[in-house]
């Protein structure tokens, strides 16, 4: 961390040192000085923090996922799950929410290429309208409006410890009152990756090291196309379809020994080979009729999304000491399909300065999960009907809101927020004819205030209610082994999580942002252990007891050299308090008080020597610790880009750096009754990443706008 400060510090310095002697020596010609006006790379508003990332070298070579790692208050886990805050997200893509989450929803978006970024908004305090459990990351594409046809054309090639290719197309058509864009991309990836696991069980005192190595070749066809007709100046017809595929085959090598009460007792070696692949289709038809003098709003979507899995995991068990070898495959076929029908409507009321905006959606699910379980007989596979099973989730989600907005004496700004939802839902098991419905109804209020004391000075403060809800496949109860040889399975008693969080916002100067919030709940849900047969399994399970959680932010983002340099700085300060927690459910060793600091720096400058040169470098640092997991050490991240830009050509070539002083490493400790378990991961996410983008045609972009108070209102505009 020492060796990238240092680095980082001497770059700024020499960039500092050049610009200011080519400044010097060409002073003598500068008959006026002309201000453009740009967006700061971070803009932090009352109930979000933007990040603009259109034309900015941290594109180069990057997909969609790379970006959000480096994205100001997020932060990714070791289960590639996305955190605002260090709490659970919801995504959206161009303010629809998407279907997708975990794993699944990062191999969607690395098939976004991230120069079809213009912004990511992290929506901390989100109104009413967003179907979300916590905070909101919106992902924002770009969106040609200038005559003719344009796009472009990138390539790229990454070096870590194994070689990966990435290309994409982008290509839009715009005539008149008819818009039609088509983006595809194609990702060939192979990764080598390794973990430690300790597992320590209390009441035998044995102790479980495992040593994993993954090898994966991934590869990741995908193509979607856009059209919208403009069917006079307020009303718009379109339709998104998307399809994309994922396919992979890997293999997973884990050495383990046990030992009892610190003697070595027996050891074993487990080979997991897997292959199959992912496919995602999803439909939108959709109307829009907007009225930009009166500003009303209406949005009417419509769609149908389907997402298949196709797999094949083989595990193979050497048992050394007490010799004994046994062959294991599941085979699966997943079939999800989603139908909704969305309506949103925006309505300002000119003399009452009164600014509503209500909605709702229909929403049908129907997920299936069969596993065929086969066993190694004489060298041939032969099906195990007791263990074979079939999973079924079906799900009818039903929501209205409504949010109301004013503005008093013309500094104070409020908004108020009432979200309703009702789920029945059935989870069904073939084997034991095991079925489980269920259905309840949520109030979700919201609260957002700001007043502006001055123009250099407001303050803010909000408060929402929360329903975090378990994903479909925390359900599933088959018992899946792990490439490490332990063992998973889901949950059937799994229950939703509510929370509740308010907080302070101050900004000062339209650059410098203190925040701080109070989260809270009685329940949550983390992976519980157990052992069975020697197996040791986790299981998410629900905890009670109250878990307060107090955090602290500061964000700056400052320009230099007329705008040229531009420097982000986020730091955040977290205290948790997990003592009734802990108390409540017997889990002993672990803290019941413990505290973050975590935080992440971005330096962009354009137009280096004059020479059309762009150079970036980023920083981040993340702790993550959850529920009954803490970790022993923070994971540093780390990135450094420059972009060469060849205008006449509309060319450009960018080579970026990635963890070059430090391989990110991911290490915690989770307490459970039976035990305690640790995993440490070090992901090949260090080397090189060359680039070239070919552009063609007018690249001239339009930004959608939005009238409702949390997107136009903040420090910075």
């Amino acid at each position: 961390m020492r060796k990238t400060i240092i680095s980082l510090g001497m770059l700024c310095s020499f960039i500092s040192y050049a610009q200011t002697k080519k400044d010097s020596t060409q002073q003598k010609n500068i008959n006026e000085v002309v201000l453009v006006g740009k967006k700061p790379t971070v803009e932090t508003k009352v109930d979000r923090t933007v990040f603009n990332v259109s034309n900015s070298s941290i594109l180069a070579g990057n997909t969609t996922w790379e970006i959000l790692g480096m994205t100001p208050l997020i932060s990714i886990d070791s289960n590639d799950t996305l955190k605002a805050e260090g709490e659970n997200v919801t995504v959206y893509i161009n303010d629809r929410k998407s279907v997708f989450t975990g794993k699944e929803l990062k191999e969607y978006l690395k098939t976004i290429p991230a120069d079809n970024l213009l912004k990511i908004e992290v929506i901390t305090n989100p109104s009413a309208r967003y179907e979300s459990a916590g905070s909101v990351i919106n992902i924002v594409l770009k969106k040609l409006e200038n005559e003719g046809v344009k796009g472009s054309l990138s390539v790229s090639n990454s070096q870590s410890r194994k070689n990966s290719q990435y290309s994409n197309f982008n290509l839009n058509y715009h005539k008149k009152n008819f818009t039609q864009t088509f983006s595809g991309g194609y990702d060939n990836s192979t990764f080598l990756n390794k973990r430690d696991n300790e597992n320590f069980i209390y009441s035998n005192k044995s102790l479980t090291n495992i040593k994993t190595e993954d090898y994966s070749q991934n590869s990741s066809p995908s193509i979607s196309s856009t059209s919208e007709l403009e069917l006079d100046s307020k009303n718009n017809l379109g339709l998104i379809f998307e399809y994309y595929q994922y396919n992979y085959n890997s293999n997973s090598v884990a050495n383990g020994e046990n030992y009892l009460d610190n003697v070595f007792n027996n050891s074993y070696t487990q080979n997991q080979y897997s292959n199959g692949n992912n496919k995602n289709i999803g439909s939108n038809l959709f109307y829009k009729y907007y009225d930009k003098v009166k500003n009303k709003i209406l949005d009417v979507n419509m769609g149908i999304n389907y997402y298949g899995v196709n797999n094949d995991n083989e595990f193979n068990l050497n048992q050394f000491i007490t010799p004994t070898f046994s062959g294991t495959k599941i085979s699966g076929e997943n079939q999800n399909r989603e139908y909704y029908l969305k309506a949103d409507y925006t309505q300002p009321f000119e003399k009452s300065g009164i600014n509503l905006e209500f909605g709702g959606k229909i929403d049908f699910k129907n997920n299936i999960i069969p596993s065929e379980y086969y066993n190694l007989e004489n060298n041939f596979w032969e099906r195990d009907n007791n263990k074979s099973n079939r999973f079924q989730y079906i799900e009818n989600l039903n929501s209205a809101y409504a949010n109301v907005s004013k503005t008093f004496f013309k500094k104070l700004e409020t908004r108020i927020g009432l979200r309703y939802e009702y789920i029945d839902f059935k989870v069904k098991q073939d084997v034991g004819n095991i079925e489980k419905t269920n259905s309840y109804g949520t109030w979700l209020p919201d609260v957002l205030l700001k007043y502006s004391f001055t123009e250099n000075f407001n303050l803010s403060t909000f408060y929402n209610r929360n329903i975090w809800r378990p994903y479909y496949a925390e359900f599933n109860p088959f018992l899946m082994p792990n490439t490490n040889g332990t063992y998973s399975q889901g949950n059937m008693d799994l229950q939703p999580n509510p929370s509740n969080r308010l907080g302070l916002k101050f900004g000062f100067y339209k650059k410098y942002f203190i925040s701080t919030s109070y989260w809270f709940s009685n329940q949550d849900y983390w992976d519980s252990f157990y052992e069975i047969d020697g197996k040791t399994v986790s299981m998410p399970t629900n905890f009670n007891g109250s878990v307060k959680k107090y955090n602290i932010n500061f964000n700056t983002n400052q320009t230099f050299f007329k705008n040229k340099m531009n420097v982000n700085f986020s730091l955040m300060y977290s205290y948790t308090d997990n003592s009734d927690f802990n108390t409540k459910n017997k889990i002993t060793n672990a803290k019941n008080y413990f505290s973050n600091i975590g935080g992440s720096t971005n330096f962009s400058y354009t137009n280096l020597f004059n020479k059309n040169i762009n150079v970036n470098a980023w920083v981040g640092i993340f702790n993550q610790n959850n529920g009954n997991s803490y970790a022993n050490k923070a994971m540093v991240y780390h990135s450094i880009s420059a972009t060469k830009i060849f205008s006449k050509l509309q060319l450009e070539a960018s080579v970026r750096l990635n963890n070059i002083f430090m391989n990110p490493n991911y290490d915690n400790t989770t307490f459970s009754e039976i035990g305690k378990f640790r995993n440490s991961s070090t992901w090949d996410n260090r080397g090189i990443t060359l680039s070239i983008v070919k552009r063609f045609g007018n690249q001239k972009v339009k930004e959608n706008s939005k009238t409702n108070v949390e997107k136009d209102s903040g420090g910075s505009k």
